[in-house]
């Protein structure tokens, strides 16, 4: 399983304390019974969880410039017509994917584009599955425009448990579809912010799967 170098230094102080915790129960409690072999199944569980949180996972893409694909693995909870104030000041389709703590929090591009636009915004940590999250929770916005002079608004959103996101975005730099973007650690949201005019694929309650799932098609002019 390959693991994102942002999760060995979480992954490192999660298994000193593990192992920590494990010393004071044997120091206090010295005679093995079945409840120290219940607590150390917990432990082993929990940081197999934890492990398992930050694969790493290699897909495949067939890049295609109609197309905008999923950047993460999750559930579609929004669906809807927004204003978009901070960057393109017009209407725009906003879909919004949850990723829970058992999704790959692994992101990746939409489209292949220049990058005109990075703006990271401090803000609080409510659930991420709520609207006002995409105002309120610290996040990180990436505009993407491609070789047709589309372009996609992909933004990070820490969640109640995510509480760092982080971005390989650069303005002006180059990307490619379902090149990696970034990561967010501990159940998090992505909101992509679309032309008005793209045609959505996907349906409130879905099921999305990054790289694979077309989220909404460009229209043609």
């Amino acid at each position: 399983m390959r693991l994102h170098p942002k999760g060995f230094l979480p992954l490192v102080v999660t298994l000193v304390i593990l192992l920590i915790l494990v010393g004071l129960i044997n120091l206090v409690f010295p005679e093995q019974t079945i409840i120290h072999y219940i607590l150390y199944g917990i432990g082993i569980i929990f940081y197999f969880l934890c492990i398992r949180f930050f694969r790493r996972p290699l897909r495949a893409v067939q890049t295609n410039s109609e197309n905008i694909i999923s950047g993460a693995d999750g559930e579609v909870v929004v669906i809807e017509e927004i204003f978009e104030t901070t960057y393109f000041h017009e209407q725009r389709i906003q879909v919004s994917i949850f990723m829970s703590p058992l999704n790959v929090h692994v992101n990746w591009y939409p489209i292949s584009g220049e990058i005109l636009y990075t703006q990271y915004h401090r803000g609080s940590h409510i659930p991420a599955w709520r609207p006002k999250a995409s105002l309120e929770n610290e996040r990180m916005s990436v505009v993407i425009e491609n070789e047709h002079g589309k372009s996609v608004m992909m933004t990070q959103i820490a969640g109640m448990v995510a509480r760092r996101v982080y971005t390989n975005a650069k303005k002006g730099a180059y990307v490619f579809q379902g090149e990696e973007a970034g990561i967010i650690r501990f159940g998090s949201r992505v909101d992509l912010i679309l032309p008005k005019d793209a045609e959505v694929m996907v349906q409130m309650g879905q099921n999305v799967r990054a790289c694979e799932t077309i989220i909404a098609k460009f229209q043609e002019k």
